[in-house]
């Protein structure tokens, strides 16, 4: 049995989804694994969900293994139905996160799985690194940052273990391939929000 990491919490009035709604794609994101560790890649059938996740959408998919990271991929701009992109992004996750080798099916009843749906991104012109930090919200934006054709991003539940903005933005830089002290007038941010489920 695949694990899940909570009871899907009762939306407040800035969540986009009904609970029912998440569970349809948290649902999507476990049988897109359970279809790729049997060969096959899930089609779900976009006649069956209601038109809020039928709606073009930007997801990441991350999955966890007794706590620990074992894989995420996502998508920054939408540009297919939500539920497809979810679909897409799990079957990633699990099987091409460059970083980790192809999920087993051992590791199936040991995952938990978390969606992301991401707000599109937004332009977000700074003067300098400081004016940067004073600016961002943490536990609420997520961060692209772009330099020449070096691009990084951090989910808003990245500052869960990175709670300094400082430290946020010097591992953001990192992970663009950047020395954590890097800056310069060529640099460029875009801010995002996410609606967490898990």
């Amino acid at each position: 049995m695949i694990v899940l990491s909570g009871m899907v919490r009762m939306s407040s009035a800035n969540e986009r989804f009904t609970p029912t709604e998440k569970e349809a794609l948290l649902g999507v994101a476990q049988e897109a694994v359970i279809a790729g560790l049997n060969g096959e890649r899930l089609q779900p059938e976009l006649r069956e969900f209601p038109e809020q996740l039928i709606d073009p959408g930007a997801s990441f998919v991350t999955l966890n293994k007794t706590g620990q990271l074992r894989g995420c991929i996502g998508t920054l701009e939408a540009h297919q139905p939500l539920v497809l992109d979810v679909a897409h992004n799990a079957y990633a996750a699990a099987f091409r996160d460059p970083r980790f080798p192809a999920l087993q099916q051992f590791e199936l009843e040991l995952l938990e799985f978390h969606l992301s749906v991401l707000s599109k991104p937004e332009p977000m012109p700074v003067e300098s690194e400081a004016d940067l930090l004073s600016r961002v919200r943490p536990h609420i934006d997520g961060l692209i940052l772009e330099e020449g054709y070096r691009r990084g991003t951090f989910l808003p539940a990245v500052w869960e273990s990175l709670p300094d903005p400082v430290e946020f933005v010097m591992q953001l830089k990192r992970k663009a391939g950047l020395p954590m002290d890097y800056w310069s007038d060529t640099i460029r941010v875009s801010r995002y929000t996410a609606e967490h489920i898990s």
